[in-house]
């Protein structure tokens, strides 16, 4: 990995850059370790349709420290300058990782504005396929109805506010559990029970609320931003606004619909999102030290990172093996973090993805898919031989979950503000500066 630059320009790796960037203070400059800082001006979005999705963020205490005010809360980005260099910067304040105010304007200004993964496209592989899930205050139902037509609404009925649907399955319709109102998968109202005589009722203005809906290689993506037009639009349009120009990077290393589903694994952890996705982000600094068996079976003299507008690419060589048989690492791994909470890791014939969603500023769900090359979905020795290596690989992972609950615990006691980054950390400091930064600038970094 090259060295960064000591000019000013030198300033933000993967992390801060996109929370700044996103909560819309504009940085004064921006960095590129290795060359001038390169911006590209993002096209004007889209006005032709509103969709009633989320509501403001909110000042009110829920659970974790809370700032009295909108004002309180927008000072909060004061305290992390994303103008200074890594080598002199502090990493942002604890009230980022602590305060729910904080993450309700995280909620509104970063994940209600942009494509969010929320699901696999094998899950709505056929039709009348569906599942659902939250993200922030928003309920979703995204489905496929009987023509094959990919849907999201909102999972909500247009009676009386009830959830519509639960869990995934297939289904030739959603009824209320309520009142009994029921929809198409097409989001078209079918059923009102006991509804005659109400004057001015229209059951065609009573239809689910939609959300856009698009598809990516393997995953599922929803926007729920409020001033775009609902429409579902091609994989390719939706790839260059979701990944930019790591689009093509991607898909052409393996990052696409060739791998099967296998399984699925979730985990509570009491951390805000964000330690989380800093642990994933720093370089490989922690690996050597908090994960010495992982560590043994890579080459972290081969280590490599490459930073594009809205995603950090971490590669690494396997360390020689002397196993005859398939190696669950193959030759080489890449690690992908894609904005602002999504990651993804090829190696090998498998695949296995990992999507942090907060849950409160104190604790976050990350949700494990595991991918397979078809030709070894039948061979059921090696898939459970592998899995029973991934799960080791998780009891090691386990020390870092270990870790970051105490750093989220350590976070919240008055005695730590800010630390410091390491060189090798350039992701880490790039995200948080994106998060704090304004959306109009694109950011292209090689390191």
């Amino acid at each position: 990995m090259s060295t960064p630059s000591s000019s000013p320009e030198a300033a933000m790796t993967f992390a801060e850059g996109l929370l700044l960037r996103s909560l819309r203070l504009r940085p004064k400059s921006l960095y590129s370790p290795s060359q001038p800082f390169s911006t590209v001006r993002r096209p004007p979005s889209s006005r032709l349709g509103v969709s009633r999705s989320t509501l403001p963020f909110s000042t009110e205490e829920k659970g974790g420290k809370g700032a009295s005010s909108a004002g309180d809360v927008c000072r909060l980005l004061d305290y992390f300058n994303p103008t200074i260099p890594i080598t002199e910067a502090l990493t942002p304040p604890s009230s980022w990782y602590t305060d729910s105010s904080f993450l309700s304007l995280e909620f509104e200004r970063v994940f209600f504005r942009g494509w969010q993964v929320v699901g696999c496209s094998q899950q709505v592989k056929s039709p009348n396929d569906f599942f659902t899930g939250r993200l922030g205050n928003v309920e979703f139902v995204v489905c496929r109805d009987t023509s094959g037509e990919l849907h999201a609404f909102h999972n909500v009925c247009r009676h009386h506010a009830s959830i519509l649907a639960y869990g995934s399955g297939r289904r030739s319709c959603f009824e209320c559990p309520y009142h009994g109102w029921t929809y198409g998968l097409d989001g078209v109202l079918l059923k009102a029970n006991r509804i005659t005589g109400i004057k001015n009722f229209n059951k065609n203005d009573f239809g689910l609320l939609p959300l856009n809906v698009s598809s990516w290689g393997p995953f599922v993506l929803i926007n729920v931003g409020k001033s775009i037009d609902i429409k579902q639009k091609n994989s390719s349009g939706v790839g260059n606004e979701w990944l930019g120009s790591a689009s093509e990077i991607l898909s052409t290393n393996g990052i696409d619909t060739s791998l099967e589903y296998v399984c699925r694994r979730k985990y509570i952890i009491e951390c805000n999102w964000k330690v989380f996705c800093d642990n994933y982000l720093d370089g490989g600094y922690h690996v050597l030290y908090a994960h010495g068996d992982l560590a043994a079976g890579l080459k972290l003299d081969s280590y490599t990172t490459n930073i594009y507008e809205k995603v950090s690419i971490q590669s690494c060589e396997s360390a020689p093996t002397e196993r005859d048989d398939l190696d669950r690492l193959g030759a080489k791994a890449l690690y992908a973090f894609i904005y602002p909470n999504f990651m993804i890791n090829r190696y090998g014939p498998w695949m296995d993805t990992n999507l942090a969603l907060p849950l409160g500023p104190n604790k976050c769900e990350v949700i494990f898919d595991y991918f397979l090359d078809p030709a070894l979905m039948k061979d059921k020795e090696f898939i459970e031989r592998s899995l029973k290596e991934s799960e080791m690989v998780t009891k090691i992972a386990s020390i870092g979950i270990i870790l970051i609950k105490q750093v989220q615990e350590l976070i919240e006691q008055a005695i730590f503000s800010s630390g410091t980054f390491a060189r090798v950390s350039y992701e880490l400091h790039y995200i948080h500066v994106r998060n704090h930064g304004t959306p109009s600038t694109w950011i292209i970094v090689d390191i």
